[in-house]
C-alpha cells in the first residue's frame, strides 16, 4: 500500500469524478467576474454558461490557490499518516506552487515525520492533467514517492502543448499578444498556433489564417514530434466540441488512434484563452 497521497489543483482541467478515479485530491483556483464579487471554483458554474458570459463580454478574473486552502488541503492528509506529492500549476502562470512550496515548507516543521514533494508542473490545462495521470500509473505500478517525483521531473521535458485560440482579445488582455496584433488578426481572420515551452511559459509559434488550418498545423505537430504517434494523447476545449472532434479525426485518419480524453478548458485556464480555445497534449521529442 501506498503512504503517499498525490495532489493537484484545478488548472489541470481534469473532472472530478476522474481525479476520484485515480485517487487524486484537488486544490482549488478560483475565478470571479468583473463588477461580481463572488468568487466561484471550477464546478460552481456550468461550463456552458461561464464562455457564454464571456462571449456576451464579460471579463473574468482568476486568483491563485490560497494559503488557508494548501493549509486545510495538506494538513489533512498529514494527519492521516500519509506524504503528499504536489503536482501544481505552471509558475509561469501562476503563484499556486510557490505558495504551496511555502506552506509544505511550514507544515514539515509541524510534522517533521512526513515529507511534502512540491513539483512546478510548468504545464496548463490537460497537459498538467496528463502529467498527473502519468504519475498516478508510477504510483499504481507500486513506485514509491521518490520514484514518482523523480520520474515526473524526467517527464516534464517531453510533454507538449499545443494549442489554438479563436480570439485573440483574451490573449491581449494577458498580454501576450499586442494590441495592433489583435486587432489585425481579427481583422485577417489570424489563428495562432501556440505551445508552452520548457518554463511554462505560452509562445507564439505560427501565424495562421483560418480555424480550420490552425487545427490542421496542430495535427501536423504532433505527426512531427510525437514519441509516439499511435500512443495516447488529450485534447481540451474551450465550449467547442465539434472543433475538438474534428482534430481527433484528423489524427485517427492518420494514427487509428482516438484521443484517450476529451475534456474541457476550465473557467480558471478559459479566463486567459477564451471561448473557442482547442489545445493537444501528448509526449514528444521536445516541447
Amino acid at each position: 500500500m501506498n503512504n503517499y497521497q498525490i495532489i493537484t489543483d484545478t488548472a489541470c482541467d481534469i473532472h472530478p469524478a476522474i481525479l476520484k478515479e485515480w485517487d487524486v485530491k484537488c486544490a482549488e483556483l478560483t475565478f470571479h467576474f468583473v463588477g461580481d464579487d463572488r468568487e466561484y471554483t471550477n464546478s460552481e458554474m456550468p461550463i456552458s454558461e461561464f464562455y457564454q458570459y464571456m462571449r456576451d463580454g464579460r471579463v473574468a478574473k482568476t486568483a491563485a490557490v490560497g494559503m488557508e486552502a494548501y493549509q486545510k488541503c495538506f494538513e489533512t492528509v498529514l494527519q492521516d499518516g500519509l506524504d503528499i506529492l504536489y503536482i501544481g500549476f505552471a509558475t509561469a502562470l501562476s503563484n499556486s506552487c510557490q505558495t504551496a512550496k511555502l506552506i509544505a515548507k511550514d507544515l514539515m516543521e509541524q510534522y517533521p515525520e512526513r515529507k511534502i514533494v512540491c513539483i512546478d508542473s510548468r504545464c496548463a490545462s490537460a497537459g498538467q492533467g496528463m502529467l498527473v495521470r502519468l504519475a498516478v500509473e508510477r504510483r499504481d505500478a507500486g513506485a514509491d514517492l521518490e520514484d514518482v517525483a523523480e520520474y515526473t521531473r524526467r517527464t516534464l521535458p517531453s510533454l507538449c502543448h499545443w494549442f489554438t485560440v479563436d480570439n485573440l482579445v483574451y490573449l491581449k488582455r494577458g498580454g501576450r499578444v499586442s494590441a495592433a496584433s489583435a486587432l489585425a488578426g481579427t481583422l485577417l481572420q489570424i489563428k495562432p498556433v501556440l505551445h508552452v515551452d520548457d518554463e511554462g511559459r505560452l509562445i507564439p509559434v505560427k501565424k495562421i489564417r483560418g480555424r480550420k488550418q490552425s487545427i490542421a498545423a496542430m495535427m501536423e505537430r504532433f505527426m512531427q514530434s510525437a514519441l509516439d504517434p499511435e500512443g495516447f494523447y488529450y485534447i481540451s476545449h474551450g465550449d467547442c466540441i465539434d472543433d475538438a472532434k474534428l482534430l481527433e479525426d484528423m489524427i485517427f485518419q492518420r494514427t487509428g488512434r482516438r484521443a484517450d480524453l476529451i475534456t474541457d478548458v476550465g473557467p480558471v485556464i478559459g479566463a486567459h484563452s477564451g471561448p473557442g480555445t482547442l489545445a493537444l497534449f501528448f509526449l514528444g521529442s521536445e516541447r
